[in-house]
């Protein structure tokens, strides 16, 4: 019986607050993670990125340095870039550009990706796909 009331509450509750969320901006939110979601494994190499920024120019040149193109998202030349980095946000913990991800899995900013290509690991995760 109480596993039932519990499954009722659940409902109700459900019942109420979704409705809410997609007046309040939720469905562009939503496109936008699906945007990301698609963006990240539909490409071996995807780089979300800004295009003025130091970091990111020097992530793009590890890819230019090894040979290898990569899909860059330049986020400042996007309107919904700025909802791009809150997926960022839910997805990894951070809002920061670059991100960087290889074949679906995320290597990070520009200092992971630096640390990577120095233990070989970015290398040996390029070469594994």
């Amino acid at each position: 019986m109480k596993m039932l009331r519990w499954s009722m509450f659940i409902t109700l509750t459900l019942l109420t607050v979704l409705p809410f969320l997609f007046e309040n901006g939720t469905e562009a939110s939503n496109s936008a993670s699906a945007f990301v979601q698609n963006a990240i494994y539909s490409n071996r190499i995807t780089i979300f990125s800004k295009s003025y920024c130091p970091y990111c120019l020097r992530a793009k040149r590890v890819f230019v340095e090894l040979n290898e193109q990569p899909f860059v998202i330049e986020l400042d030349l996007r309107d919904d870039g700025y909802q791009i980095q809150g997926v960022f946000l839910d997805l990894i913990g951070r809002r920061t550009v670059p991100q960087v991800f290889v074949y679906g899995k995320h290597i990070g900013g520009s200092d992971d990706l630096s640390a990577a290509v120095q233990s070989g690991e970015l290398q040996k995760l390029l070469k594994s796909s």
